[in-house]
């Protein structure tokens, strides 16, 4: 089964705990602490392996998280680092933040790889806290939590080929005889309902890969019919190859075809109007078909004069080897990596999003009896507090003081016994001389 479209869960690791320890050696009297720092969180990182072709993993496994780093150990030695989670992904992926809709990578090089969900860093031990005046501290940090994101994940086959054009005018017939593939074919609309691949040998030592799109209809840049299904992987093309049924067998007009699928292009992507195109006229075995392609080249002509179009039978193979020259000559003089167009080299400019320097804002807020302090860098200084000593306690203290919460507290009214809230940490006022 070919799948395109995925949405998983990735979280890197969290980071190890620190320790608090004392040297506890013979003849070392008073040895100080020596509890080492934990270790940080593995990330979760995405690679492309060119011998992937579909997202298909994703649709049995939708989580992803790498291991926490060890906690610190005695004798000052940090914990181990974890090692990172490698996600292989086909050539062609976009990965897509789910809450924020940015896009993360485009990933489309063999080895290519980018940082999703990075680790936690680990939490310092005790013989980081030493002081003059505090030469024996009993004070550790909690690792931190790793980045955890729900991202989706969309493929954009990688082809140097891709046949366009509406339902049953021989896209599929045409893969089939000029390749190993063998898609589905039926005379009826949407045979082909996921994009096929073959690669096509010239006879000349030449080869390229081909891909059998879905048919496109009116109103696909809106969604209609398969719509962004079929869409999203002609981008990927290097070159379009527009099959048209010149006996119009559906009852179409052949020109109106041509015009129909182009603007649908257009509408979807600008730039893929400028993506080499060549016209295809199929079905030339059938009753009335020069006749249409007479007329099909004067009104062509007209709007694109320089357009080539070449007259096939993918039934009977006639004008096919022609063709497949053509595609050739023309992929020559293209360069082979894919054209990316809004996101050229992104995963290498930008590997992770480093966050803003953490400042001192905070907002108090009142609920009822109770109040609410809102400050990201405080509740980040929670979750690294470990609350099981004193000394951590009275730290944590220091810090709210002097950043000015205490004040502020005060100022909004806050008298003893009342219930302050940061995050999920709550505590009692105390009023101090």
């Amino acid at each position: 089964m070919f799948v395109d479209k995925a949405k998983i869960y990735v979280k890197g690791g969290d980071g190890g705990d620190g320790l608090v320890a004392f040297r506890r050696e013979k003849y070392v009297p008073e040895g100080g602490p020596a509890g080492g720092d934990g270790g940080d969180g593995g990330d979760v990182i995405f690679k492309v392996d060119e011998g992937l072709r579909t997202l298909m993993d994703f649709r049995y496994q939708k989580h992803f998280k790498a291991d926490r780093g060890e906690k610190g150990r005695n004798k000052s030695q940090h914990g181990a680092n974890a090692d990172d989670m490698i996600v292989k992904v086909p050539p062609g992926t976009v990965v897509i933040d789910d809450d924020t809709q940015e896009i993360i990578a485009d990933l489309t090089r063999h080895d290519q790889q980018v940082v999703i969900s990075k680790g936690g860093r680990g939490g310092r031990g005790n013989i980081r806290f030493a002081t003059p005046n505090n030469p024996a501290p009993e004070i550790a940090e909690n690792g931190e939590e790793g980045q955890e994101r729900w991202v989706i994940l969309e493929l954009k086959v990688m082809a140097d080929v891709g046949l366009v054009g509406f339902p049953s005018v021989g896209k599929s017939t045409l893969l089939s005889v000029v390749s190993a593939a063998q898609p589905k074919i039926g005379a009826y609309h949407f045979t082909t309902l996921t994009p096929n691949l073959g690669v096509v040998d010239v006879g000349d030592g030449r080869s390229f890969v081909m891909a059998d799109l879905p048919g496109l209809i009116e109103g696909a840049h809106q969604g209609v019919g398969l719509g962004h299904e079929f869409l999203r992987h002609v981008e990927r093309t290097r070159v379009i190859v527009h099959i048209i049924d010149m006996a119009a067998t559906e009852g179409r007009d052949p020109f109106d075809d041509w015009v129909k699928i182009n603007d649908e292009l257009k509408l979807y992507n600008a730039k893929l109007e400028e993506r080499p195109q060549i016209v295809v006229a199929n079905k030339m075995d059938m009753p009335d078909a020069e006749v249409y392609l007479t007329e099909f080249s004067e009104r062509l002509s007209e709007v694109h004069p320089s357009a080539q179009i070449i007259p096939i039978s993918a039934v009977t193979k006639s004008g096919v080897q022609e063709l497949l020259y053509k595609i050739a000559d023309l992929l020559e003089t293209i360069p082979e990596m894919p054209l990316v167009e809004e996101l050229v080299d992104l995963s290498e400019r930008k590997v992770y999003r480093l966050e803003a320097k953490e400042d001192d804002d905070f907002t108090i807020r009142r609920e009822n009896d109770d109040f609410v302090v809102e400050s990201p860098s405080i509740e980040k200084l929670i979750k690294r507090t470990n609350f099981s000593t004193e000394e951590a306690v009275m730290r944590f203290a220091r810090i709210l003081r002097k950043k000015g919460i205490d004040k502020a507290l005060r100022e909004k009214g806050a008298k003893d016994g009342h219930t302050v809230r940061i995050g999920d940490f709550e505590f009692e006022f105390v009023e101090r001389e």
